[in-house]
């Protein structure tokens, strides 16, 4: 059971943090064209109408986050209980505002 609180705690801020870097670097696994269907490896070009990244940004924030959490849910239990159980709605929260900060244009036209 410790092993699955040190992920839960781990990987929330980890995902948000890696979204949010993922959204501003474009780092996206793949790429959606909604006007064909079809999905295409990391940033393709449109062949026709526009191209979805959030898609692969989620997979990208989700394959990194889960894969720091998995290797800090081996970490030896000593090391495990100091880490405060605050970071997996704090760090997600500061990058929500962060985010509304950003795209603040948009609600206050």
């Amino acid at each position: 059971m410790i092993r699955f609180r040190t992920f839960a705690i781990v990987f929330a801020p980890a995902y948000a943090v890696l979204y949010a870097l993922a959204v501003f670097n474009n780092w996206a696994l793949f790429t959606y064209a909604p006007a064909t269907g079809e999905f295409g490896p990391l940033l393709t070009p449109a062949t026709a109408g526009p191209s979805m990244y959030w898609y692969g940004w989620i997979a990208t924030a989700a394959l990194g986050g889960g894969a720091l959490a998995g290797l800090c849910a081996f970490l030896p239990e000593s090391v495990t209980r100091r880490m405060p159980a605050c970071l997996t709605w704090g760090v997600p929260i500061v990058v929500i505002l962060v985010f509304g900060y950003l795209l603040r244009g948009y609600f206050l036209r």
